[in-house]
C-alpha cells in the first residue's frame, strides 16, 4: 500500500478535526479537515481485503502527519460501496422472506419490463431469496386499510416452525397493503424477533410504507440481505478507529445525499446503497452554490467507473426510481428490469464501467472493447507495475502522454511507462509508434463515448439540455477526458476543482444528517380535502421529530421540506415535486404540471392530478465545519517535473509539445491549449482548441472550443 498526503490549508491554530473517507474501487480516498481550517488529503490504494484497513491506516497516517492527537477527532463520515458490493457479488446473507398468502412468488413476477427487448435468452436478476425460503401466512389487509381476512396465529407459528428448521440470518417480513395498516406486519414481526432473537428481522412498514407491492418486497428484502453485511462492516470499521484512538461520531453516508449515524445504518442499511457516489454530488452542489453556478453536471471518474449527475437550480436531482445488481448501471426510465428494484430516495445518477482501470479487449470480431471490467487496485493497470499486465485506460493515457511518465499521487505512486507502452501494443493492430498511438487514443475516444451516454442519462433522457450546464469534473480521472467529453456534448465550460481526486472525500463533511418519512395516501388533488393531506404531513414530521431526539439532534437547528409524489390520474409512475410552505391543491397542480413539461416536454393543464405518496424530509443545520478548498493552496509537486512533454491530441493534431503546469501556475489570465496541469491527486488535459484560467473558488475553468 501506498498513501500520500499533503496539507492544503492552514490559517490557524489547532482544535478539532473531522475525518471524510471515500471507498473507490481503486482508490481510498481520506481528508482531515479541522475547526480551524487546516485540511490534510490521503489517498491510498484500497485494501479488497479489508476495506476498513484502509481508511484505518490512511486516517493514523494523516493524524501522524498533522501532528495530532486521535482524540481530537470528532467526527469520521464514510462513504462506502460494501452494501452494493454485495449485491453485484452476490454474497449477502441468507435471507427468508414471509409474506401474505398468494404473494410468495412477487419477487420473480416482477415487472413487465425486458431491458433487451429482441434477445430470446434473457434471463432476469436471481431473486436474493430463494423460492425454498419464501414463506406465506395467512392475513389480508385492503388497500385502504381495512381487514380482509384476520391474522392467523397458527399459520405464523407454523412459519416460525419452518424458519427454525432453516436457519436463515435475515428475514424480510412485507405484507399486502400493510402501508395501510401496519398491525399485522407488526405482530409477525414481534413473534420472529422472539423465536429468532439472533436474526436481522426486517419490516416493510420501518423501509418503505408505500403502495407497489413489488418495489416494497424487493426494497425489504434487499434490506434485509445486506443488513448482517453492512453490520459486521461498520462494526468492523469501527472497532479499527478506536483501536487507533479515535473514538468521535461514525457517521454514513446515504443514498439521497445525507448522513446517518453508524446506529440508524445498522436499522436500515438500504439507505446506503449509493453510498459512495451520493458525496461527489453533494460537493458539486456546495461548490455551485459558493460559485454562483447552480446548474451543473457532476462528473466522476475514478479508477473503476464513471458517474454524473445533475445539480439543477442548486439541488442534486434524485429519484426513487432505481435498480441494483445489475451490473454497471445506466440509468434510464424507458428501459428497466435488469436489476431489483430499490424504491427509497437516491441520487439520480448514472454509472458506467469506465474507469481509469477499465480492462482493454479485443471482441471475436475484431473491435476494440473497453470495460466494465476493471484492473482495480490488485493487480491495478499495467503501468502501476504492480502485477498487472492487460491494457487499461490509465495506460492509455500515459501513451498518449496525458498523465505523468514517472510517477503519480506526489511521487509515492511510480509509473512504469514502458508497461504501458507494451500493455497498449498488445492490443494494437501493429508494432510502429502510430499504431501505438492511434490505439491508445481509439482508448480514450471509446472509454469517453461510454461516458457521454452516462451524461445523456441524467440529461437529454430526462428532458434537460446539456448545453444549458457546466461539466464539474473530479475523481482522479475525470479531468483527463473532461474536455473531449464536453466537446461532444456541445457543453462550453468545465470547471475543475481544488483537489479533484479526493473532492468526494470532501463532500462526505459538506453533507447535513437528513431524515426522510413517507406514507401513501392516494389523494385526488382539487376534490378530495386537502385537509387529510395536511395532516398526513403532520403526522411525518412527528415521526421525523422522534427520529432526530433518537439521534441526538434534538437541539439543533433543521430545515423542513414538505414534497409530493403526482401524477396524471390514470398513469403508472409518479414525478415529486416540492411544495410551498403554505401550499393548496392549485399549488400542487402547477408544480407537478412544470415538473412534467420539463421532464417530458409536455403537459396537460386540464388533466386531473393525483397525489400518491406524501414525503417530509428534514435537514440538520450546522451539524459540523466543512472545508472549503481552494484559498491559499500549497504547491505540490507531481513527482518528478518537466516544463513540457510530447502528448498526442489525434491524427488531426497529432503529437505536440505541451506544457505542463501546477495549478498554482494558473492565474486568472486564460492560458490557450495545449496545456496539461499536474497534481497530486490528478491531471488536468486542456486540448488544442481550448483555453484555461483560475477562478475566484481556486478551480480550473476550461473554455472548450472545437479541437484541431
Amino acid at each position: 500500500m501506498f498513501c500520500v498526503a499533503a496539507r492544503l490549508h492552514c490559517p490557524g491554530n489547532r482544535m478539532t478535526y473531522r475525518i471524510g473517507a471515500d471507498i473507490g474501487g481503486t482508490f481510498t480516498d481520506v481528508v482531515m479537515h479541522g475547526e480551524d481550517g487546516q485540511t490534510w488529503t490521503a489517498k491510498v490504494l484500497s485494501t479488497v481485503d479489508d476495506f476498513s484497513r484502509g481508511i484505518a491506516e490512511a486516517t493514523a497516517e494523516l493524524i501522524d502527519i498533522a501532528g495530532i492527537t486521535p482524540s481530537e477527532i470528532t467526527e469520521v463520515v464514510h462513504g462506502t460501496t460494501v452494501a452494493t458490493n454485495s449485491i453485484l457479488e452476490e454474497k449477502g446473507a441468507k435471507t427468508a422472506l414471509v409474506t401474505t398468502a398468494g404473494f410468495r412468488d412477487v419477487l420473480e413476477l416482477r415487472r413487465l419490463r425486458v431491458p433487451e427487448l429482441f434477445s430470446l435468452f434473457y434471463r432476469p436478476p436471481r431473486p436474493l431469496v430463494a423460492r425454498r425460503l419464501r414463506f406465506e401466512v395467512t392475513e389480508r389487509i385492503g388497500s385502504r386499510g381495512e381487514v380482509v381476512t384476520p391474522l392467523d396465529i397458527e399459520s405464523v407459528d407454523a412459519v416460525i416452525e419452518q424458519l427454525l428448521a432453516a436457519q436463515p440470518e435475515s428475514v424480510a417480513v412485507c405484507l399486502l397493503h400493510s402501508y395501510a395498516n401496519t398491525r399485522h406486519e407488526r405482530m409477525i414481526g414481534e413473534r420472529i424477533v422472539k423465536a429468532l432473537p439472533s436474526a436481522f428481522v426486517t419490516l416493510s412498514v420501518d423501509v418503505l410504507p408505500e403502495i407497489r407491492e413489488y418495489e416494497r418486497t424487493s426494497t425489504t428484502v434487499i434490506n434485509a440481505y445486506i443488513g448482517p453485511i453492512v453490520a459486521d462492516y461498520v462494526k468492523s470499521l469501527g472497532a479499527r478507529l478506536e483501536a487507533a484512538g479515535v473514538r468521535g461520531q461514525l457517521r454514513i453516508m446515504r443514498s439521497d445525499g445525507g448522513v446517518m449515524t453508524a446506529n440508524a445504518t445498522l436499522r436500515t442499511p438500504a439507505q446506503i446503497i449509493e453510498s459512495g457516489p451520493a458525496a461527489g454530488v453533494v460537493a458539486a452542489a456546495a461548490l455551485g452554490a459558493r460559485t454562483g453556478r447552480p446548474d451543473l453536471i457532476a462528473f466522476d471518474m475514478g479508477g473503476t467507473t464513471a458517474k454524473a449527475a445533475l445539480v439543477e437550480d442548486g439541488r442534486p436531482s434524485w429519484t426513487t426510481e432505481y435498480e441494483v445488481g445489475a451490473g454497471i448501471t445506466l440509468s434510464n426510465r424507458l428501459v428497466k428490469g435488469s436489476g431489483h428494484a430499490l424504491r427509497l430516495p437516491v441520487i439520480d445518477l448514472a454509472e458506467v464501467g469506465s474507469g481509469g482501470g477499465s480492462i482493454v479487449t479485443i471482441d471475436p470480431g475484431g473491435a476494440m472493447k473497453v470495460g466494465p471490467e476493471s484492473a482495480g487496485s490488485s493487480p491495478g493497470p499495467a503501468c502501476y507495475a504492480l502485477g498487472g499486465k492487460q491494457a487499461t485506460v490509465t495506460d492509455a493515457d500515459v501513451v498518449l502522454g496525458y498523465l505523468n511518465q514517472g510517477a503519480l499521487a506526489g511521487g509515492a505512486l511510480k509509473i512504469d511507462a514502458a508497461e504501458a507502452r507494451r500493455a497498449i501494443g498488445s492490443v494494437a493492430p501493429g508494432s510502429g509508434d502510430e499504431d501505438l498511438l492511434a490505439t491508445a487514443f481509439g482508448v480514450h475516444e471509446i472509454a469517453n463515448a461510454t461516458m457521454v451516454r452516462a451524461i445523456k442519462a441524467v440529461t437529454t433522457y430526462r428532458g434537460r439540455d446539456p448545453r444549458q450546464f457546466l461539466l464539474l469534473a473530479f475523481g482522479g480521472s475525470g479531468p483527463v477526458h473532461a474536455a473531449h467529453i464536453a466537446r461532444s456534448l456541445g457543453i462550453s465550460q468545465v470547471v475543475v476543482p481544488p483537489s479533484p481526486g479526493v473532492f468526494s472525500a470532501v463532500g462526505l463533511l459538506q453533507a447535513a444528517p437528513e431524515f426522510h418519512f413517507t406514507r401513501t395516501c392516494l389523494l385526488d388533488a382539487g376534490t378530495d380535502d386537502l385537509a387529510v393531506l395536511r395532516d398526513v404531513f403532520d403526522s411525518l414530521e412527528s415521526d421525523a421529530r422522534a427520529a432526530l431526539i433518537r439521534d441526538g439532534f434534538d437541539a439543533a437547528p433543521v430545515t423542513w421540506q414538505r414534497l409530493a409524489d403526482a401524477r396524471f390520474t390514470g398513469q403508472s409512475s409518479e414525478l415529486t415535486v416540492q411544495l410551498p410552505e403554505s401550499f393548496g391543491w392549485e399549488q400542487i397542480i402547477e408544480e407537478f404540471t412544470e415538473e412534467h413539461r420539463k421532464t417530458y416536454g409536455h403537459a396537460d393543464p386540464r388533466a386531473s392530478v393525483q397525489v400518491v405518496n406524501a414525503r417530509v424530509k428534514a435537514t440538520v443545520q450546522g451539524s459540523g465545519y466543512v472545508p472549503s478548498l481552494g484559498e491559499d493552496l500549497e504547491p505540490v509537486q507531481n513527482g518528478p517535473q518537466r516544463e513540457s512533454r510530447q502528448a498526442y491530441f489525434g491524427s488531426s493534431a497529432g503529437l505536440m509539445e505541451t506544457p505542463v503546469l501546477r495549478r498554482a501556475d494558473v492565474s486568472d489570465a486564460s492560458i490557450n491549449g495545449p496545456v496539461i496541469i499536474d497534481e497530486m491527486d490528478a491531471t488536468t488535459v486542456v486540448p488544442p482548441g481550448c483555453s484555461v484560467r483560475l477562478d475566484d473558488s481556486g478551480s480550473l475553468l476550461i473554455k472548450v472550443g472545437q479541437f484541431e
